[in-house]
């Protein structure tokens, strides 16, 4: 119906919406058309990040502890269309579709006057996008440059509390660093370039064209974050020691390691598994600590968006830096030992499931006679 109802409209020349098509339109209406797309989209945290059971759960503990204040400071970047429709209970399914199409299609520029940057969003059957001359026969389509650039990322990866302290600082990372300067923007790492269809061939003829990938694979996946860090591992006998040093690198990522939640880490554990004798292990992490006005330690991701004041330690790996850790083992002389080094990268302290905390991306070992 809907490919019958985009060639009747291409025929007769006129910009008419088709039924279902409305200002403000579900994820499948659009992935009529745009199906490539909306199948990439919906294997991304955007579509994710309303129903998402991490969410859900600080979403709860912050209505239970905050109240009424939670769902105006949660739901602006987890469920966008239902904070304009100010659908607060949830009751429209696409106050479900978490960053939606008719979200980020709808932005027409960001304002960064204020304490935190704010989306100009227009909506209308004219949708905004990075392609200029793009034509649509069902919709108005309409170039805006802010699709093209890291600011259209600003509204949500980028936060101060109502304390002052800004708490998620991405797009601050990014602009700070040698991306930034030099115009690289988020999306040539989290929305490739690919040959694709913008609207299906069935519907519309003309493929081939150059699009963002709309997955937007970030912080949990494996290849982005062997990407983003890179691991080397020395290892040498010191007479009764062994002395061990990992080299990290953050090569490919325009922002620090970890990025986004306080609550994120990085993980290096280092092993000395000996033949014989005693075996040993150390850890070492890098997050960004936070704590409210008097100084109390938040470690609770919805404490941290109401309460946090002031960053009280922050060790992690910059855009660019690299990182030498030393470790020294007891080992006696003519023990064999392998040295193992495991990075992973732990994500939410609510996830029930070890696998939905941890996301270990990079192991190396090495013998030492």
């Amino acid at each position: 119906m809907v490919r019958w109802m985009c060639l009747l409209l291409a025929a007769a020349g006129g910009l008419l919406a088709a039924p279902g098509l409305e200002v403000i339109s579900t994820a499948e209406i659009c992935g009529g058309c745009h199906r490539g797309i909306h199948e990439a989209w919906k294997r991304s945290a955007h579509a994710a990040a309303m129903e998402s059971r991490l969410f859900q759960d600080a979403l709860a503990l912050a209505e239970r502890d905050f109240g009424e204040q939670a769902r105006p400071v949660c739901l602006p970047c987890h469920s966008p269309l239902g904070v304009h429709l100010r659908d607060f209970s949830l009751k429209q399914k696409v106050s479900w579709e978490g960053v939606t199409c008719d979200w980020c299609h709808s932005v027409r520029d960001v304002r960064f006057q204020g304490p935190n940057p704010a989306p100009v969003v227009e909506f209308s059957l004219v949708k905004t996008g990075p392609m200029k001359g793009a034509r649509a026969v069902v919709h108005g389509t309409q170039y805006a440059e802010v699709h093209t650039n890291s600011g259209i990322c600003a509204p949500c990866h980028q936060y101060r509390t109502a304390a002052g302290l800004d708490l998620l600082t991405t797009y601050q990372e990014w602009r700070m660093s040698s991306y930034g300067r030099q115009r690289r923007h988020c999306q040539s790492c989290h929305m490739a370039r690919v040959v694709g269809d913008v609207v299906d061939p069935r519907v519309q003829a003309g493929g081939g064209a150059q699009i963002n990938l709309h997955e937007m694979p970030g912080s949990r996946s494996v290849n982005q974050l062997n990407q983003a860090l890179r691991m080397v591992l020395a290892a040498a006998r010191k007479g009764e020691h062994v002395d061990v040093e990992i080299e990290l690198a953050n090569v490919g990522a325009g922002h620090s390691m970890p990025t986004g939640s306080p609550m994120r880490e990085l993980i290096l554990e280092v092993a000395a598994d000996a033949r014989e004798g005693e075996d040993f292990t150390e850890t070492r992490r890098y997050r960004r600590l936070v704590a409210d006005q008097q100084d109390k330690p938040l470690e609770l991701e919805h404490e941290a968006f109401f309460r946090a004041g002031k960053v009280v330690s922050d060790n992690r790996l910059a855009a660019g830096e690299r990182r030498l850790e030393r470790f020294l083992f007891p080992v006696p002389v003519g023990v064999p030992v392998q040295i193992t080094a495991r990075l992973s990268y732990y994500y939410s302290p609510l996830a029930r499931a070890d696998s939905e905390k941890r996301v270990v991306f990079r192991t190396i070992s090495r013998w030492v006679q």
